[in-house]
């Protein structure tokens, strides 16, 4: 299982970002898959997640309204769209298999987004 994530960067308070999650070594159609992001010193915070088929998705509070989580099947791809960034939304993100997944990320897994000013 291999999961690459990639997207992220500094961006300005009120900008946005598009992440993408790139899987493979499994039917990536047959699972759910989840936004997580970690704060250093933190736990993980679950973000966001979709169905296999992207008909149900659903959202932390924190970000409900500004990120919008869809796939692509076809690519082996979740995205995260993030629009109205806040310096609070600064973190590592990276997805997950399974629907309301917050496990840890692996070592080296994940991309790093920090909204500054």
């Amino acid at each position: 299982v291999q999961l690459v994530e990639s997207g992220g960067g500094l961006v300005h308070p009120g900008g946005s970002l598009r992440l993408s999650c790139v899987a493979s070594g499994f039917t990536f159609s047959s699972y759910s898959m989840s936004w997580v992001r970690q704060v250093p010193g933190k736990g993980p915070e679950w973000v966001s997640s979709i169905t296999t088929d992207g008909g149900f998705t659903q959202y932390a509070d924190f970000v409900k309204g500004r990120f919008t989580i869809s796939r692509d099947n076809a690519k082996n791809t979740v995205y995260l769209q993030m629009n109205s960034l806040k310096p609070e939304d600064t973190a590592l993100y990276y997805c997950a298999r399974a629907f309301g997944n917050s496990a840890p990320p692996s070592p080296g897994q994940g991309t790093r987004v920090t909204v500054s000013s």
